[in-house]
């Protein structure tokens, strides 16, 4: 199922940014969608538009929501496969985001984007739950004015984001030129990221229990592919969940990079899709949750008497160990192709370390 926004196509990741800035949000029904119009459209509208069920309710009552140039403000409407829908969309409420002077480690920088090295602990846009100290906040202090106003008052020059404590790059939109030109190739899958992680377990090919496990398969290389689609988790509505009938397609590509004996590897993994929490889904799905992810780790730890001080470390690590390591993209402006590389963060290579000594 697909939406557009205005002029500009987003799919279902939960990178690209869509919808706060005002306009129309069009979406087709697809196949096996929910027979209701409120569940159906909860489904297809693209997470980047951040719609609610509970907003898509408001909508269709304020008659909001239009079919064939009539509003529907039945939310229990029957959908059919094909059918289009138009929403639209109040602009963002002008919040106040103030600039706060906090450090950042600026990778590269021009006057359209901006690319930082995300630290650990950071939120990339404020929340009801984390209203100051966010990446946002840092920019507005470091760019005034010239951040890209697309995103909205709580998202200004947002394209993308990764998790509170996952670090490495991210790119920002400094102009609306390059927001939008950030956001096409987001959609289209044409950015390039690479992201490091430490996981338990060493996947390969070789394992039966892999190669039986539905959505799993490898490619040349031994490169492991997981195709799924992911949803909300049915009790726990923090956390994402592998699921077949509804949800949203999700594909990671993972390799082994260093396996240190079979407890654990260093794995890199590559997303077709970018969906909230996919890697660390997918992994946890396959049976090699990341080591430190207290959401999808599950309680494994290593032996101590096979690694010694490195079990003790890793089994101490206070987060997902999971780095963003590289970023490539066409250069919005420019049309460039630009590529940049971030190395381990300090406590992710002394985890390695110490995994690699024992």
């Amino acid at each position: 199922m697909r939406g557009t926004f205005g002029e500009e196509a987003f799919d279902e990741e939960d990178d690209a940014e869509a919808g706060s800035a005002g306009g129309t949000l069009t979406v087709t029904i697809g196949e096996d969608a929910a027979p209701r119009l409120d569940k159906a459209l909860a489904a297809a509208v693209p997470e980047a538009a951040s719609l609610s069920r509970s907003r898509l309710m408001r909508m269709i009552a304020d008659g909001d929501v239009l079919r064939d140039g009539v509003a529907v403000t039945d939310p229990k409407a029957k959908v059919a496969e094909g059918q289009v829908y138009v929403l639209t969309l109040a602009p963002a409420v002008n919040i106040e985001t103030l600039p706060e002077d906090i450090p950042l480690s600026v990778v590269y920088e021009d006057a359209d984007l901006i690319v930082i090295d995300k630290p650990a602990g950071m939120v990339v846009h404020p929340a009801p739950g984390t209203p100051s100290g966010t990446l946002v906040n840092a920019l507005l202090h470091h760019c005034g004015d010239t951040l890209s106003g697309i995103g909205g008052a709580r998202r200004p020059g947002i394209v993308h984001r990764i998790d509170k404590d996952t670090t490495g790059l991210l790119v920002v939109a400094k102009s609306d030129r390059a927001h939008q030109g950030l956001a096409r190739q987001f959609e289209d899958h044409s950015v390039t990221r690479r992201y490091l992680a430490v996981v338990h377990g060493v996947p390969q090919a070789s394992d039966p229990r892999l190669r039986g496990l539905r959505g799993v398969s490898f490619e040349a290389g031994g490169i492991l592919r997981l195709a799924t689609h992911l949803a909300r988790h049915k009790t726990d509505r923090q956390r994402q969940a592998v699921v077949w009938e509804q949800g949203r397609h999700a594909v990671t590509r993972a390799r082994v990079v260093e396996a240190f004996g079979a407890e654990a590897a260093l794995v890199e993994c590559w997303l077709e899709t970018g969906r909230t929490h996919q890697i660390r889904v997918h992994l946890a799905y396959a049976g090699h949750g990341l080591l430190g992810d207290q959401t999808y780790g599950g309680t494994r730890r290593l032996s101590e008497k096979l690694f010694g001080a490195g079990a003790a470390l890793a089994n101490a690590f206070p987060r997902q160990a999971l780095h963003a390591a590289s970023l490539g993209f066409d250069h919005p402006v420019t049309g460039a192709r630009v590529e940049f590389t971030s190395p381990l963060p300090s406590d992710m290579a002394a985890l390695v370390n110490g995994l690699r000594a024992h």
